[in-house]
Order: structure tokens, then C-alpha cells, then sequence
């Protein structure tokens, strides 16, 4: 038997059924259960029951359930405090129970940005790649380019493939804000959202766990955590800040497998693809936290089948990010990706109180040593204090101390090993990111060991007082004002352009030797040459060209194996200029049409095959399961 809607009975003993469907058993009265409590047969599964005492008038529906649970889990709840996950409050507060944390979270995201009243748009390292990358796909939709993969305006307008290795997710949402608000406000809105989504995550991961109300002091300290500070004020890396709301989601999902098995593999693929998604470096941590993770569940319950279905979740994931994956993968050969850990973005250079050469690199690195101590201490001196907490949820505070403890490890120099030898771990560039984990796992533990607010504001206020002294004392952030975004914004306008990305910078190319104010197309052998450019964006170039004798044209763009040159209809084989890395191309004596276009390579068409099929899959196996799931199960 079927039923659309089922609730669990919570630890108060009642929950009112309104919008419960009666199953058509054919009991009357009295439902008989089984005694493993593995499959209720009228829907009413409690797993962690001992003695269940359930009276129930099907015919009189809805009415209110009264029952007792007698259970080691249910006491240990009691004992411990803490209230019963949300799904177990009654229907008619969902509607409340989301609206209430919401409004809080966003208003505690919104104080964040109290500062940027007074002093403008935090100016942090990576906002001008975010920014200008926001402009530039707006730029390219309004040319009818949905999905761009070549960033036109980079390196002043040589262009670099830029969206083919970034992930799509923050500057996709990045320019749709800016295309919806005004300009001078995208950054800012797109901070307040980032950090909300984070701390709803946080919050519905708490409800396992906590009160709503502590659940919600929970969510509101994960969004507004230390480290989320830094990355607003100082980092401005925006696809960072927004993978920070899958981290709770890896845990809940975690936990979820250890429990319903692979009933929970479809969420937790598209999540491992979310991640890939969103930010690189982000993605492999999220994919070692969840090696670890599983790893520690499966050795507490005896269990093979979690591995088995981490190991599916890893390989399907990746499959569903594969239109991103695949292209990023192979076409790395044609940029030069090595410099993402070049000297001063190493794991070397940035382990907890590293030293180099660099004062303003050390002085930032001095900020999130800092921060990354009083995360850790907190961190640690909350596990060990949270006793009651531990007793009631052992498997799950083991799990997220021996996550504190490798996320801690793995930001001081003694490491370096884990990080020359575990694959592609050294991408992920700072250790310090790996407070992104120790900021949710601290957030829990606060909320788990100190059930007194004063005690609870105290800690986050410690954390404040940390950044606040970095601000005066270390490095005070930079600041862009309306002038300067403005300023952006008529770069593009004007096809002035911006700085390019040395890792994806194609090989043959030296910017540095690039000539800013060059004409888009310049004939090398004679000065007679009359060009005429009828068009120029951001995937296809055209010109006409008429020369006295053959000759090369030295286009205002850099060589790259994706683009072709065809010359009167006729593909021909374009040339690199050697000091610079443009594209040369050879012509005839005469008029020459000339047509360039960004063409779609192989490994793009496979990796967008293997994302759709991948897809499909997915979503027939998750309807086939829908339909033989029994009622109730």
C-alpha cells in the first residue's frame, strides 16, 4: 500500500495528522507491528523504538495519535536536552518553522554588510576575476551565447577560455543578479544570498539534533562564522563562499546513507555535482570530507555498504558534472594550469604562520592563522566539553571530531606530505580553506555544549574581536566605491577589456608582450592591405581582407586550438605569432573572406553526452523506485 504523506511520531508522545492519508489495510482498530520495526505495515516506521503503544480510529481520521515511545534513544534525547528532528513537528508549523529561521538568517547575513554602507564593496582578491567574469556573460548572452566557454575581454581583448575550467554555478548566478539589479548592488546581493542559502543548510542539517530555536542559532552562526568574514572582507571569493552551503548538506546527506542506505545515493551524486559545479578546490575538500566520512560510519556500524555507495555517488557526480568535468580535464594541455600553484598559491606558501617573501602575502596569512587557532581551540575545547551531547549522539560527535581533527592537521606545515602525494589535493591551493568544515563543525559543537546564550554570543564575539584587531592591527580590507565598479563596467563597454588569469592563459601566450591599443586584425608583410571587419564577438570574428600579395593577417586574439580559421570557404591552418601568441593567418592575393569561429571539440560533445545520459538514468532509476517503494516504507 501507497501513502503520499507520512509523519513520524516525535518525542513528545502526540502530533496532530491533518494532512495524513489513512492506509486502506483493512484493520480496524488496532494496526499489528512487526516487532523488528524494519516495515510497519500500516506506514508508521520508528526505528528506534523498543515498545511502541499505538491506538488508532482509521475511520475517524484525522484525528490526534496519542502514543508512547519507550526507547535508550528517546531518553538519551531527554537527558541530553535536545528536541526532535523538524520533520517531526506537526504540519501545520511547517509553513512557520521555515519563514522563522529564514528571516533570521538573512537578517544576520544582512548585518554582515553593515560596513559596506559606509566604506563601499569590500575589494577583496578575487573580486575583479568574479566581477569582470559576471559583465563578461552578460555581455556574451546578449549576443545570443547562453553558455559561454571563451572570456572574449580577458587580457585586454585576447581573450582566454576562462569558463571552460571555472565552474559555471557563482558566475552564472553572479550575472543573472546583475542582469535583475543594479550593478553597483550585484556583488553585494549575491554576498547576502550566499550567506543565507549557508546558513539555511546549517540550520536544516541542526534539526536532526537541536530545538528550532538552537537550530536557528546554529544557522545564524554558521553564515556569519569567522571564516565567512574573511572571505567577504578579504578573499571576496565568491564561488568559495557559495560551496559553503553544501558542507552541511555532505553531513546530512552522510548520515542520511548510514541510515536509509541507497535510498539517499541520487541526493548525494547531485550534491558531489553540485560541488564540482561551484568551486574546484571546494569540490576535492568536499570529496575527501566525505572519503573520511564514510570511512568513520562504516567502521562504527560494520558496514561495507556505505563505501560501496560513496564510491557510487563519487563516480555518478562526477558523470552529471561532465559536460564541465570532461572539457576541464582534457583541454588543460592548451593552458597554462600550473600556475594555480605557482609560488605565493602552493599549500607550501600557505600553511598556518608560513613565512615568505611576500610581506602583504604574509600579513593575510597572519589574519587567517589567527582565525584558523581560534576556530581550532573552540573547535576542540567544545568536543571535549559537550559530554551530555556525546552520550546521546556518539557516532555522530566521533564523526565530526575526527573531521575537526584532519581539517586542524591539515593546515600546518608538518602535512606538507598528505599534500605532495594525495591526488590533485595540492589544487586546492591554501590549507586554510579547510575552516570552510572546521566552521560548520564548530557551529554544531557551540550549540551542543553551551546551552546559555551569554555563553554561546561570548564565542562568536571572541571571533569578531579576532577580525576586528586583524582589520586594525594587520591589514584593513580594500574598498571599491561606485566610481570604481563603474569604471569596470565602462571597460567592457569601451572593449578596453581586463587582466587575464595566468593558469588559463593558452600556452603559446605571453601577455606581457601583448600591444593593448592593436587593431583587430593587422597584415604583417605590406601597408596596402584594406580590411574590413563586419563582425567581432565573442565566438565568431569576421573580416574581408584584400592584399596586394599573399600574405599573413595577426589577429587581436590568442591562438587556441578550439578556434578555425576558414579563408574564401576553405579551412585553413592557422599559425601562432611567436613573441605574443596571436593567431596568424595566411592569405591569398585578392579579397579574402575571412570567417574565425570558437567551434565545439570532442571532448566537450562526450562531456555533455555523459551529463545527459548520466541524468536520465538517474531520474528513471528514482522513478522506478518511487513506484515499488511499499507504503509506509
Amino acid at each position: 500500500m501507497k501513502n503520499r504523506r507520512t509523519r513520524s511520531p516525535s518525542l513528545d508522545g502526540s502530533f496532530n495528522s491533518s494532512r495524513f492519508v489513512p492506509p486502506q489495510c483493512g484493520h480496524d482498530n488496532r494496526c499489528a507491528l512487526r516487532n523488528d520495526f524494519s516495515n510497519i505495515k500500516c506506514g508508521l516506521n520508528v526505528s528506534a523504538a523498543k515498545e511502541i503503544h499505538l491506538n488508532v480510529d482509521w475511520k475517524g481520521f484525522p484525528r490526534r495519535i496519542d502514543f508512547r515511545i519507550i526507547s535508550q534513544e528517546a531518553n538519551a534525547l531527554r537527558a541530553a536536552n535536545v528536541a526532535a528532528p523538524p520533520n517531526e513537528f506537526p504540519p501545520a508549523r511547517t509553513e512557520k518553522l521555515f519563514w522563522t529561521p529564514l528571516l533570521a538568517i538573512a537578517a544576520a547575513a544582512l548585518c554582515v554588510e553593515i560596513p559596506f554602507f559606509f566604506f563601499g564593496t569590500p575589494s577583496g582578491h578575487d573580486v575583479e576575476f568574479h566581477l569582470y567574469s559576471w559583465l563578461e556573460v552578460l555581455s556574451q548572452w546578449k549576443q545570443g551565447i547562453f553558455f559561454p566557454r571563451w572570456a572574449a575581454m580577458a587580457h585586454f581583448g585576447y581573450g582566454e577560455p576562462r569558463f571552460i575550467f571555472y565552474p559555471p554555478a557563482s558566475w552564472m548566478l553572479g550575472s543573472i543578479l546583475s542582469a535583475v539589479f543594479p550593478w553597483k548592488f550585484a556583488s553585494d546581493i549575491y554576498i547576502w544570498l550566499a550567506l543565507t542559502l549557508a546558513g539555511m543548510s546549517m540550520f536544516r542539517l541542526a534539526g536532526r539534533w537541536f530545538s528550532r530555536r538552537d537550530a536557528i542559532f546554529v544557522g545564524v552562526f554558521y553564515a556569519v562564522n569567522p571564516y565567512h568574514l574573511v572571505i567577504v572582507y578579504w578573499r571576496s571569493s565568491f564561488a568559495e563562499l557559495l560551496a559553503s552551503c553544501l558542507v552541511p548538506l555532505l553531513f546530512l546527506l552522510i548520515l542520511r546513507a548510514s541510515e536509509e542506505g541507497w535510498r539517499t545515493l541520487p541526493a548525494l551524486s547531485l550534491l558531489l555535482a553540485a560541488a564540482w559545479l561551484t568551486n574546484a578546490p571546494a569540490a576535492l575538500m568536499i570529496h575527501y570530507s566525505l572519503a573520511l566520512l564514510i570511512i568513520i560510519f562504516a567502521w562504527q556500524k560494520r558496514s561495507m555498504r556505505l563505501l560501496w555507495i560513496g564510491a557510487a555517488a563519487v563516480a555518478i557526480g562526477a558523470c552529471l558534472a561532465g559536460f564541465y568535468l570532461v572539457p576541464a580535464i582534457y583541454e588543460q594541455r592548451w593552458v597554462n594550469i600550473a600556475e594555480a600553484i605557482s609560488a605565493g598559491s602552493r599549500p607550501q606558501d600557505n600553511f598556518l604562520f608560513v613565512h615568505t617573501t611576500d610581506a602583504d602575502h604574509d600579513r593575510f596569512n597572519r589574519i587567517m592563522s589567527w582565525v584558523a587557532v581560534l576556530e581550532i581551540v573552540a573547535t576542540l575545547a567544545a568536543a571535549a566539553v559537550a559530554v551530555k551531547w556525546r552520550r546521546a549522539h556518539r557516532e555522530v560527535w566521533s564523526a565530526l571530531a575526527g573531521w575537526a581533527v584532519a581539517c586542524a592537521v591539515a593546515m600546518f606545515s608538518f602535512s606538507a606530505v598528505l599534500w605532495k602525494f594525495l591526488p590533485k589535493l595540492e589544487f586546492m591551493q591554501f590549507p586554510w580553506r579547510w575552516l570552510l568544515c572546521m566552521s560548520m563543525i564548530l557551529s554544531i559543537l557551540v550549540a551542543a555544549c553551551l546551552r546559555r546564550w551569554w555563553m554561546r554570543i561570548t564565542v562568536y564575539a571572541v571571533g569578531v574581536i579576532v577580525i576586528v584587531a586583524a582589520w586594525h592591527r594587520i591589514q584593513p580590507p580594500w574598498w571599491d566605491n561606485a566610481a570604481d565598479l563603474k569604471e569596470m563596467q565602462d571597460n567592457m563597454a569601451d572593449r578596453i577589456g581586463y587582466e587575464g588569469t595566468d593558469e588559463y592563459t593558452p600556452t603559446a601566450a605571453e601577455p606581457s608582450a601583448i600591444d593593448k591599443n592593436a587593431a583587430n586584425v593587422v597584415a604583417i608583410g605590406t601597408e596596402k592591405a584594406v580590411i574590413d571587419v563586419t563582425r567581432w564577438q565573442a565566438k565568431s570574428k569576421e573580416f574581408t581582407a584584400e592584399t596586394p600579395t599573399a600574405d599573413q593577417l595577426v589577429l587581436r586574439l590568442f591562438r587556441y586550438p578550439a578556434w578555425k580559421a576558414e579563408v574564401n570557404g576553405q579551412e585553413v591552418q592557422t599559425a601562432v605569432k611567436q613573441e605574443t601568441g596571436q593567431m596568424v593567418i595566411p592569405v591569398q592575393r585578392g579579397t579574402n573572406h575571412v570567417q574565425v569561429t570558437f567551434t565545439r571539440t570532442w571532448d566537450r560533445t562526450i562531456g555533455g553526452w555523459i551529463s545527459a545520459i548520466t541524468a536520465w538514468c538517474l531520474l528513471l532509476w528514482v522513478a522506478l523506485a518511487r513506484n515499488r517503494e511499499p507504503w509506509g516504507a
